[in-house]
Parts: structure tokens; C-alpha cells; sequence
């Protein structure tokens, strides 16, 4: 597979999604989730003028570029100027609502004083593998690639003039498409289409449809055929209201304090994070991506497009200030209760549909974070059967965190006689007593293992949720004196584990020759992730003094001259050097609970200051640019962002 890196824009409907680059080429195509299956390897499109070469629409010196979303859609445009045959074409991307098809539509419009006469060429080179080969077949409108599962179709509203399906690399540059076969045993193949002559100044249109759909056989035809019926013009007006119906219904904000040009920019931020959060969920189990997939091959990173618990968390937190509380719900009720493990923790990383993801250890910190966000989510709903229907899952957890510290502290585990002859019985059986929660935690990034600040703070914050959600759930259990008892003796127990995560800090995770906080047992590195000790898991207050000289401490070694900051001293990822969106809104988050609202400010401005020209926010930013670096339109940058101007508006209000 080609290597790919940046999605500049993301469309989709509940089923497809479609990365873009900032000149409009298809670079990944998703069906039927957010995270499987991708069919795309490159899928160019080009124009043969008159007796020229082909030119590519995405990639030609003489083309210029301008791309943008139709106001308050998921619908692109992108705009194409062939400066040399003077031709503009106006692309328009969007995805079906109903259909699981892509509509790509093309108005070209001869801005020569000659005659053009133009033929549009497309060639699509899908993913293969030796186990489900992609094959082609020709149609009288255009090109069925198919595998034993899925059927990937390019056709059009006109008939075609062309068309190769094997060795298609030969010819492609010349435009001209030629073969005998109607059926071959490629995944790289063409058609091409004439739109006759364009005079000066004359507009014509041709749309290109591509459908995704489970192999059906001979259906397939009859799905083409009703794609073929449907008006165009009416589809897109129909994407284009329910897009802006969707923005509308997640809430419209007032910000004030910010000049006119951070206010446009924190304006386009805010709604395309309400537009891009339902092409990250995944309908129907409620699991979240991180990003849109980048780097397949490997070359920089272990990848993006999967559901981190800890990571999806915090996008939920985002959903309930938008208003996307069944989103946040489903998350919870739906795709954690079955990623659970039988021991009460959750892994790394799953697939948006709830099965296991490749993973490289396992964070603690992800099985505390769903606990404290169920009780985040009540906050906002006061729903207290979403608490009691979550309870076994929250308990069962709790249970494994206890264990988690059991051996961190290095306290015995109770095994009583019955505990003792069901172990002895499991052994005799064969089965393996679990012992997961012996393994080191990586941290927060992923990059060390062992034992961190954010980590224990994760629990710390779980278990006074836990505290709460039990007081809630008491009322259920009034009449059940055994389940009450139960339940108070759990909440004693989080006590004194709470009391002894504070004591572990203090002996363990706090220097006493510089009077700061650190990170780990290992390093005396500064970290930014040492403020979720303060925001958003309160086990110490904004204004303590080894908080404060921390944050002093942060501001020396983490504060890049442009105002954003580094994850942690010494960083390696992507050469280390680049401010992080999340690592400075966490920034402003504390100066919030701080009252620093100048400071809060000037992250924030550091931030809006950084997103692309559509409106989404990278993983990182390149300081000499201030333009996303990395992976663009991370769901955790945007969950931030959104969640920090909200509490500072709200500062602002106060």
C-alpha cells in the first residue's frame, strides 16, 4: 500500500467514510465502519484535453487548489484551476444519506478562448490481498471491482468510452483507455468517459457514484440500477439540510472576549467538531476512532483508527456539552459493557465494533477513566438508571482496580477458605488463575512502563466517582440488606485505598529537593499529564504549593516560544519538538480551575491559532508554520477544545 499520512477532510454518512487530501484526492474509503474495511490504495482522476497527456486533477503543475465545506455540511469542495487549457472544475464530494454511495460531481467550465474537447479518465487501484483478490468487471456505465465479501462500484451518468482492466499502468499517462476484456482478475483498473466538446465559456457536469456494498451477487446490478434514478441535485439538498439540521440541534455558542478573527476561527473549530464526531462513532455499538486512519505501514506510529477507552472518555465528556448525550450513552451501555474482560478490566485498545485491537500492554488508567466517566455523564443527565443498569460493570472494575493496587502497594490479597479450594479446584480443571493486573501499566502515552502519577490520579478519581454512584444506588437497594451492607463495605474499602494512594504520592512520586510532582517512579521528567492530578481528577487542589511550583517547573521546560507545550521533557515522537493542542488546552484547563483567565486565554488563542484551513485540529503543531502536524482532525484534540472553551465561557459568565 502507498504510504499516506495527512486526511486534510473527512466526510461519511453512518456506514462510509472518506478521507481527502487538501487537493481533493480520495485517499481512504471506509465501509461499513469508521475502521474496516479500507478498499482504497489510490484512486486517481484525471482529464485527457484535446490531444494531451493525461492530467491529474490532484497532482499537476499547472493546477491550483482551493478546498472547503459547503457552510455547516459534511459536503467538500474543491476547487480546480488548470491554468494552461484554462479549464476550472468545481469537485463536490459527499456521501448519500440513505445509499451507501459516494457521489463525486465535477462541473468544468471552459475558461479558453478554444474548444476543449475533454475525456475524464479514472483509474481505481483497490487493496488486495492472496485470500479475498479484488477482480474487475466492465459494465455499460462503469466498473464493478469485486472480492468474495464486498463489491466496490465506479459508474456514471454517462455511458463510458474506455475502459482497461489489466496492466492499466501501462497506458494511464496516455488517457487512453483500450481493451478486449470485459472481465479480468486485476484490482487496478479504468474507465473513462467523454464529455465531448466544451466551448468557451460552456459548462458541462458528470458525476461519479461509488457504491460499497456486501457481494449480493447478481443484486448488485439492480442496487446500480436504483442509484442510476435518483436525482443528483435533490441528494445533495438533502445532505446539505440534515447536516445543518445536525449542527443546529447540538448547540449554537456566544463567544465573547476574543477578537474578530479568534472568534471566526473558534466558531468554525466548534462546529466542525460537532460534524466531525458522528463520522468517529461508530452507530451501533457506540465505540469512538481516535482519528481517521493514518500510516498503515507502520513508518511513524502503531496507528490511529481504534477505540482507546481512556481517550473516548474525554470525547464524551465533549458529547454531553454538545448535547450528544445518547452518543455519549451508548458508548458506555452498549460498547463498553461487551470489551469488558471477564476480570473487570478493559485493554489498550479495541476495534470500533468491540473486538480486541492489536495492542502493546495495557494502561490502567483506561479501565479507571470509564468509571469516572460514567459518573461524569450522570452529572450531566441525572439519569439514575443509566447508574444502576452500569453498576455490575463499574463494580467489576473497581474490583480489579483494587487488585491493581493490592500489588502496587504490596499488600496481601485475602483468600479465604472458599477463595483457596475454588482456586485449587480451577487448577485441578486446568484454568489459570488471572493475574493481568501483575503486568506494568504503560502511562498515558504509551511509552513507559511502570508505575505514573496519572495513573494512580485515574483511580484516585474513579473510586470518588465509585463513592457516588454507589450513594446514588442505595435508593435502589434500600430494601436489600445484604446489598446495602455490601455496598457500604466497598465504600470503605475505597477509603482507605483512597488514603493510601495519597500517602504512595507523597512518599513515592513527589521530589522533595525540588518540591514538584513527578511523573513516574523513573524519571523526574516534567510531564503535562501530571495536571490530571488537578484537572479533570481533583486529588489536589489548583492553588497547593507543590502543585503551583510544578506548574512553574512546566512552564520552564514545556512552554515553547510560540506559547503551546510539549507533552514531556525529552519527547522522541515525531523528533519530539512539537506543542501538542491537548498537552496546552490541558494547560488552560488548569489555569481555568486557577482563575488565570489571561492565561487561560492565551492558550486557548495558541490553539484556535492552530487548526487548518477547514477547521479541525491536529495531534500536534508545527511551531514554525502553526499548522496541524501529524494527524489532523484527532478526536482527543477536538473533545479538549471543546470542553475548555466551554468552562471558559463560563468563567467568563461568572
Amino acid at each position: 500500500m502507498n504510504n499516506k499520512y495527512y486526511n486534510d477532510a473527512i466526510i461519511g454518512n453512518k456506514n462510509i467514510k472518506a478521507t481527502f487530501s487538501k487537493t481533493g484526492e480520495l485517499l481512504r474509503l471506509y465501509y461499513p465502519r469508521v475502521d474496516f474495511k479500507q478498499f482504497v490504495d489510490s484512486y486517481l482522476i484525471g482529464i485527457k484535453v484535446n490531444d494531451s497527456n493525461l492530467i491529474k486533477l490532484h497532482e499537476d503543475v499547472n493546477n491550483r487548489y482551493n478546498q472547503y465545506y459547503m457552510e455547516d455540511t459534511n459536503i467538500l469542495v474543491t476547487d480546480i484551476e488548470n491554468t494552461y487549457f484554462k479549464i476550472e472544475i468545481k469537485q463536490i464530494d459527499y456521501v448519500m444519506l440513505k445509499k451507501n454511495v459516494l457521489v463525486k460531481k465535477y462541473i468544468l467550465k471552459n475558461k479558453n478562448k478554444m474548444d476543449l474537447d475533454v475525456n475524464f479518465v479514472i483509474n481505481s487501484h483497490l487493496l488486495t490481498d492472496d485470500n479475498n483478490m479484488f477482480s474487475a468487471k466492465v459494465i455499460q456505465n462503469g466498473l464493478i471491482q469485486y472480492s468474495h465479501d464486498y463489491v466496490f462500484a465506479t459508474f456514471c451518468d454517462k455511458k463510458i468510452n474506455g475502459h482497461r482492466l489489466n496492466d492499466i499502468e501501462d497506458v494511464i499517462s496516455s488517457g487512453i483507455l483500450e481493451d478486449k476484456d470485459y472481465i479480468g482478475m486485476s484490482n487496478n483498473s479504468g474507465v473513462s468517459y467523454s464529455l465531448g466538446t466544451i466551448k468557451p465559456s460552456e459548462e458541462k457536469e458528470i458525476s461519479i457514484f461509488i457504491l460499497l456494498q456486501e457481494n449480493s451477487g447478481s443484486k448488485v446490478q439492480d442496487c446500480l440500477k436504483d442509484v442510476e434514478k435518483l436525482d443528483v441535485e435533490k441528494e445533495l439538498n438533502q445532505v446539505k439540510r440534515y447536516w445543518k439540521k445536525y449542527l443546529d440541534s447540538h448547540g449554537k455558542i456566544e463567544i465573547k472576549g476574543f477578537s474578530k478573527e479568534t472568534t471566526e476561527k473558534m466558531n468554525k473549530i466548534y462546529k466542525r467538531t460537532i460534524l466531525l464526531f458522528p463520522l468517529l462513532q461508530n452507530e451501533e455499538t457506540g465505540g469512538i476512532a481516535a482519528t481517521m486512519e493514518i500510516d498503515e505501514n507502520f513508518t511513524k506510529c502503531g496507528r490511529y483508527a481504534y477505540c482507546w477507552p481512556r481517550d473516548a472518555v474525554f470525547l464524551t465528556r465533549a458529547f454531553d456539552e454538545l448535547n450528544m448525550t445518547k452518543e455519549a450513552e451508548k458508548f458506555y451501555k452498549v460498547f463498553c459493557k461487551n470489551t469488558q474482560s471477564d476480570n473487570g478490566m478493559w485493554e489498550q485498545r479495541f476495534y470500533t465494533d468491540g473486538s480486541l485491537a492489536p495492542c502493546w500492554g495495557y494502561q490502567i488508567d483506561e479501565t479507571a477513566s470509564v468509571i469516572y466517566g460514567i459518573y461524569e455523564h450522570y452529572k450531566k443527565t441525572k439519569d439514575k438508571k443509566f447508574i444502576t443498569d452500569n453498576l455490575k460493570m463499574c463494580e467489576n472494575a473497581m474490583q480489579f482496580l483494587f487488585k491493581y493496587l493490592a500489588f502496587i502497594f504490596n499488600e496481601k490479597e485475602e483468600e479465604d477458605i472458599v477463595k483457596k479450594e475454588i482456586l485449587e479446584q480451577s487448577i485441578k480443571e486446568g484454568k489459570q488463575k488471572d493475574e493481568a493486573y501483575k503486568h506494568t501499566s504503560y502511562d498515558i502515552w504509551e511509552m513507559n512502563e511502570g508505575i505514573h502519577l496519572y495513573s494512580l490520579a485515574s483511580i484516585y478519581a474513579a473510586f470518588q466517582s465509585m463513592l457516588k454512584i454507589y450513594e446514588i444506588s442505595k435508593e435502589k437497594y434500600k430494601e436489600n440488606r445484604l446489598r446495602i451492607e455490601q455496598i457500604i463495605k466497598n465504600s470503605k474499602k475505597i477509603d482507605t485505598e483512597c488514603t493510601q494512594i495519597k500517602k504512595y504520592i507523597s512518599e513515592n512520586l513527589y521530589d522533595e529537593e525540588q518540591k514538584v510532582l513527578k511523573r513516574n517512579l523513573q524519571d523526574t521528567k516534567m510531564d503535562i499529564s501530571i495536571l490530571g492530578t488537578v484537572v479533570p481528577f481533583e486529588l489536589f487542589s489548583p492553588t497547593e504549593k507543590k502543585v503551583l511550583n510544578t506548574v512553574q517547573k512546566m512552564n520552564m521546560t514545556l512552554r515553547t516560544y510560540t506559547g503551546g507545550y510539549l507533552r514531556f521533557e525529552g519527547d522522541s515522537y515525531m523528533q519530539g519538538a512539537n506543542p501538542w493542542p491537548i498537552a496546552t488546552l490541558w494547560m488552560a484547563l488548569y489555569y481555568i480551575k486557577c482563575g488565570e483567565k489571561k492565561k487561560a486565554k492565551e492558550c486557548i488563542n495558541f490553539v484556535t491559532a492552530s487548526c487548518s484551513e477547514l477547521g479541525f485540529l491536529g495531534e500536534q503543531v508545527d511551531n514554525n508554520n502553526m499548522k496541524p502536524n501529524w494527524v489532523i482532525g484527532l478526536g482527543w484534540s477536538h473533545a479538549m477544545y471543546i470542553i475548555a472553551i466551554k468552562e471558559y465561557l463560563n468563567m467568563e459568565e461568572k
